[in-house]
């Protein structure tokens, strides 16, 4: 029959997608809140956007007073900053820390909620050498000066890593750090399971793509139908990048010693546009990728070194950040323009489903709300195409394919595109039903003509 034996239904994972407040904030779901620009709103009109959506948490990259003076009393969470230029100072003068506590968190706290202070950002591989003797002995300064200061408050600290700490992460269960950054990395580690902070990293499946710019790989990191890759390590097939980063991550962290060391996504994201040349950079990936994602991280699958729990997850970013230098991808990043409407809909707002159209500089996308109606194959769509659409969708939490098993309501007529069609309409109504979920690589449509027939009932509609 059309549907593959290997496909299993994720009874537990659909429960879980169920009992997700998808109106109420989400406390995996954040945002970077970058400040390299002239134009950005006042912080109290951001506080009353962030208020507006599923966004629960915020990761500054300093300690802007008033953006912290906004955020009090909105049960946004904090993540705020230490710059690497203050590592030097604060790892050789406890008196230091105490100071920069004293100015960037008491007279926040606890009005405001700060969770972590990230000392540091991407400093192993900033190609400052000092800085890997330094960072471990400021990041414990830094704490001793908020549980003096700051005891009841619970911030954690951590410092932020790039992907390049990685020597190799591909296939995940092989990730390994670079040797020479080990030991650094370690005494971090180490600090971090003592005193219960988390592992910081930025992964950007955008720029995997950038390196092996294939159709195949666009729709790895996109979350959209594709052939899986296969880990021999491991035996398991990762169905997208964000998932093999991670677990490439984790597998180095527990190579060192660190089994099960909580991670958490400081930065991720996908550029709305670029210069010629920089390939992918386009709003329909940037909505596929952050849209892809969002659904990712409601769905409680995790990853597969990780299953059943969402990684906190920060976005990059709020706004773009016009005056950042290098290429225009740099400065295109941004899911809101400072006019507050959304580059393009992902589905974060509260009362998402609005279908005003959002006004904003000509790369707006509808804020529509989940769309109404059938998703089903494109006319023209090959059996190739929808198999591989067929088995993607069947091994998502949520999809229920047991109807187009043998003996099921929809089992007949047992084709491949009969039985696709029910697959993806599932995984479009259990997605959110946002007319992104309905891509599968342009091989699928919507439309308002209920493809139901006999005693195969597809869901959706009205």
């Amino acid at each position: 029959m059309a549907l593959r034996n290997s496909l299993a239904i994720v009874i537990a994972a659909w429960s879980l997608f169920l009992a997700v407040p998808f109106a109420k904030s989400q406390s995996f779901i954040g945002v970077n809140y970058g400040q390299v620009a002239d134009n950005l709103p006042p912080p109290e009109e951001t506080a009353r956007l962030l208020k507006s959506t599923t966004i629960s948490k915020v990761r500054l990259y300093g300690a802007d007073p008033a953006i912290l003076r906004a955020l009090a009393g909105t049960d946004i969470s904090v993540v705020i900053g230490a710059a690497n230029g203050d590592i030097a100072s604060l790892a050789s003068d406890p008196s230091a820390a105490t100071n920069w506590v004293s100015a960037n968190v008491l007279p926040f706290v606890p009005a405001t909620s700060i969770s972590v202070v990230a000392v540091g950002n991407e400093a192993l591989t900033s190609g400052d050498a000092t800085l890997a003797s330094q960072l471990l002995p400021a990041m414990q300064n830094m704490y001793n000066a908020l549980s003096a200061a700051a005891p009841s408050a619970g911030i954690k600290v951590s410092t932020v890593h790039i992907m390049t700490i990685l020597a190799q992460s591909d296939p995940p269960s092989s990730g390994a750090f670079h040797a020479d950054l080990v030991p650094a990395l370690k005494g971090v580690l180490a600090f971090l399971q003592k005193t219960g902070a988390p592992f910081m990293i930025n992964p950007y499946p955008y720029f995997a793509y950038r390196s092996d710019p294939r159709p195949e790989t666009l729709a790895f990191c996109l979350f959209q139908p594709n052939a899986g890759r296969h880990d021999a390590g491991s035996g398991v097939t990762y169905m997208n990048m964000f998932d093999a980063q991670l677990d490439g991550v984790g597998s180095a962290v527990a190579a060192v010693g660190f089994k099960g060391a909580e991670i958490v996504v400081a930065e991720t994201g996908w550029p709305y546009r670029g210069d010629e040349g920089e390939v992918g950079a386009t709003v329909e990936n940037a909505r596929a990728y952050n849209g892809g994602l969002v659904s990712h991280l409601r769905s409680l699958a995790g990853t597969p070194m990780a299953p059943g729990k969402s990684v906190d997850t920060y976005i990059f970013a709020l706004y773009d950040e016009d005056l950042k230098p290098g290429p225009t991808s740099e400065r295109s990043f941004g899911l809101f323009h400072p006019d507050l409407t959304p580059t393009y809909d992902i589905g974060l707002a509260r009362s998402s489903f609005s279908s005003t159209p959002a006004q904003g500089n000509g790369t707006s996308a509808p804020r529509a709300a989940a769309a109404k109606g059938w998703c089903v194959p494109r006319e023209g769509a090959t059996d190739a195409e929808l198999q591989t659409n067929l088995d993607y969708a069947c091994g998502q939490p949520g999809v229920d394919c047991r109807p187009i098993q043998e003996g099921g309501a929809c089992y007949l007529p047992n084709t491949v595109r009969s039985h696709a069609a029910y697959a993806m309409n599932q995984f479009y109504q259990a997605s959110g039903r946002n007319s992104w979920d309905c891509g599968f690589s342009d091989s699928a449509v919507l439309t308002t003509d209920n493809p139901s027939y006999a005693t195969c009932v597809y869901a959706g509609g009205q």
